[in-house]
């Protein structure tokens, strides 16, 4: 329980953001710090953690074709909210130490089969640049492909393109060749030869002398008081720790290496840098954020009354609910967003049952790829599973029965969540008594979510996560998402998913726009028609029927339940989390408001939305 203190806390968080407008939460400068060539050494990997989390590091580009990439991999693993870039790579330029192509180029390497060191003639190399060769576009297209695959296959949240010491502008046909290649994969490919380009952002250097330490220091600060209040630049360099590694590196023109990469690493940890930041206003953002992130607008230009925001916002400080963010999205805008109580817009916020729906996405392209339909019978995906004795209603349960709540089980089957668990979830799920005809009784099932999970698993090969990457999360451009899993090493389906807010307002518009996005249609309408309309009278989690006091006209759980969706009033449907998380879509207001939060009346959450922000959306 919350006590007054904490209630008074949180009511002065809200009022201070209900008096911020959207421009003011992004007024100031917005600064991509990149760190170039992950992988190249254990040390430079060491540095780019070091620098994402003691440093002002947004985005991180890691080489699939050096001798630390499998490091790498693991680091970025761990830490997945490190926006990561891919770092096509067609040079090696380092004297002592070399890597080659992971194809055939001959085209591209020396005669020991190495990749040339320079981009362009040099002097000190004559002959050993890609230039003074006669480079072959599809040896660069089948070479980049393979990167391109080898790193999403160890990194799926990869969620861009970048450049080697410019591998990817050298010539306008392979800046065709990567912008194409960048639709494909849905990889933004952003460099140097874009900007001002599609995205508009502009790249920075130092502003004075960067030889020393302190040198870097004082002109990285210099040039962060030339910034401008509402334009968006990318700052890049090459951090790297102290070690033997780096002490024989270096090529002819850049000896000191070791030197000037630890004075890089030193300049993105600085305390002094940061303080600059915070007193500059500059907001951090990494490349996805400037490639994928929601368009903006101002409520009055969509139609949205800013009165009605601030009496919500005033009505949830009355109530005492804990929101922890809200966005509202109108027109395909963002209109309104707020973190409260330290919650934050790059700060994932557990989803619990909203998990159920990223899961039913999955299982809809499954069925759209024809890996799956909803008419299969469940237990022909796992006979092993079934219990000795199977009963006809078992028997008759198909893929649509998990998607609606509906296996037929009489209440949801319990089993231990614990970690260090060995019991066989799939097992216990099949075990406990089937009831009722499948498609008959409506129970509010967590773990027919999770087979469902399985199911997708078990039909496409790859966990939910990892299939979703490449149809839902990186059109998207969400990043991060982190999904727990059972002892079998199955994403846990009904729970478990954590993402951010604005993950969740993606999705919402996705499910609004049924299945179109950015003018491509990624999931065919068809499965929304039938994911978002009532196919079953439902109940609020944990309420027998004979039971059930209140009146549909004051319950949105009584709407009827869709495809891991829950049809709520005003024409409405919703993902939902327990303790007050959802995605509410309003197809008549073409409107997503995605809300985190620690309320246990989630009824009362609800009303307090349809009293002030529904009529705001005018």
């Amino acid at each position: 329980m919350k006590t007054n203190g904490s209630k008074k806390l949180l009511g002065s968080c809200l009022l201070c953001a209900a008096g911020l407008s959207l421009s003011a939460q992004q007024a100031g400068p917005r600064l991509i710090v990149r760190a170039d060539d992950m992988g190249a050494f254990h040390c430079v990997n060491e540095a780019f953690i070091k620098t994402y989390k003691d440093g002002i590091i947004t985005s991180a580009e890691v080489m699939a074709v050096t001798p630390w990439f499998p490091e790498a991999v693991k680091m970025l693993k761990e830490n997945p909210l490190l926006d990561a870039g891919l770092h096509l790579t067609i040079t090696s330029e380092w004297e002592n130490m070399k890597w080659r192509p992971l194809t055939p180029c001959p085209s591209l390497t020396d005669a020991n089969g190495y990749f040339y060191p320079m981009m362009s003639p040099n002097a000190a190399y004559p002959g050993q640049s890609i230039l003074e060769n006669k480079w072959d576009i599809k040896e660069i297209e089948q070479e980049f492909r393979a990167q391109i695959e080898l790193g999403l296959k160890n990194i799926p949240q990869i969620s861009h393109l970048s450049g080697h010491m410019f591998s990817t502008g050298f010539d306008p046909e392979v800046v065709k060749l990567v912008k194409r290649l960048g639709e494909e994969y849905s990889l933004p490919a952003v460099d140097r030869t874009d900007a001002p380009g599609q995205y508009a952002f502009e790249y920075i250097g130092y502003d004075g002398p960067r030889r020393t330490p302190q040198e870097k220091e004082d002109s990285f600060i210099k040039r962060l008081s030339s910034l401008k209040d509402g334009h968006t630049y990318m700052f890049l360099d090459h951090p790297a720790l102290p070690g033997a590694e780096l002490e024989t590196i270096g090529h002819t023109g850049y000896e000191d290496v070791l030197y000037d990469r630890q004075g890089v690493t030193g300049l993105f940890t600085s305390e002094k840098v940061k303080q600059a930041i915070k007193d500059r206003s500059v907001r951090l953002i990494n490349y996805n954020d400037l490639t994928k992130a929601l368009p903006r607008s101002a409520p009055a230009a969509e139609k949205v009354n800013g009165k009605g925001l601030s009496a919500y916002l005033e009505a949830v400080k009355k109530s005492g609910q804990e929101i922890h963010s809200l966005m509202i999205v109108r027109n395909g805008k963002v209109v309104a967003e707020h973190w409260f109580a330290g919650h934050a817009a790059d700060k994932p916020h557990a989803m619990f049952s909203v998990s159920k729906t990223y899961t039913a996405t999955a299982a809809g392209f499954a069925v759209s790829e024809g890996k799956l339909n909803v008419t299969d019978k469940v237990m022909d995906f796992f006979p092993d599973k079934m219990p000795a004795t199977v009963n006809d209603n078992l028997k008759a349960l198909e893929v649509r029965h998990l998607l609606m709540m509906s296996s037929g089980h009489d209440t949801e089957p319990r089993v231990n969540r614990g970690e260090g668990g060995d019991t066989d979830w799939l097992q216990a799920f099949f075990a406990a008594p089937f009831e009722h005809r499948p498609g008959s009784f409506y129970v509010y099932n967590s773990m027919a979510t999770y087979v469902l999970s399985a199911i997708i698993q078990k039909v496409t090969g790859q966990k939910v996560t990892d299939y979703l990457y490449p149809r839902l999360f990186r059109p998207l451009g969400i990043t991060g998402a982190v999904w727990e899993e059972s002892p079998q090493g199955i994403n846990t389906g009904g729970w478990g998913l954590y993402i951010k807010t604005e993950d969740m307002a993606k999705l919402g518009l996705f499910i609004l726009q049924k299945g179109n996005w950015n003018g491509k249609q990624l999931l065919p309408q068809a499965w929304f028609n039938e994911a978002t309309k009532a196919q079953i009278a439902s109940l609020p989690a944990g309420t027998r029927r004979e039971n059930l006091k209140i009146k549909p006209k004051d319950s949105d759980w009584l709407q009827g339940y869709g495809y891991q969706m829950w049809r709520s009033r005003h024409n409405s449907f919703r993902a939902d989390g327990a303790h007050g998380q959802y995605i509410l879509i309003l197809p008549e207001k073409n409107a997503v408001i995605a809300v985190t939060a620690q309320i246990d009346d989630m009824q009362a959450e609800l009303n307090l939305i349809w009293k002030h922000l529904l009529p705001a959306l005018e």
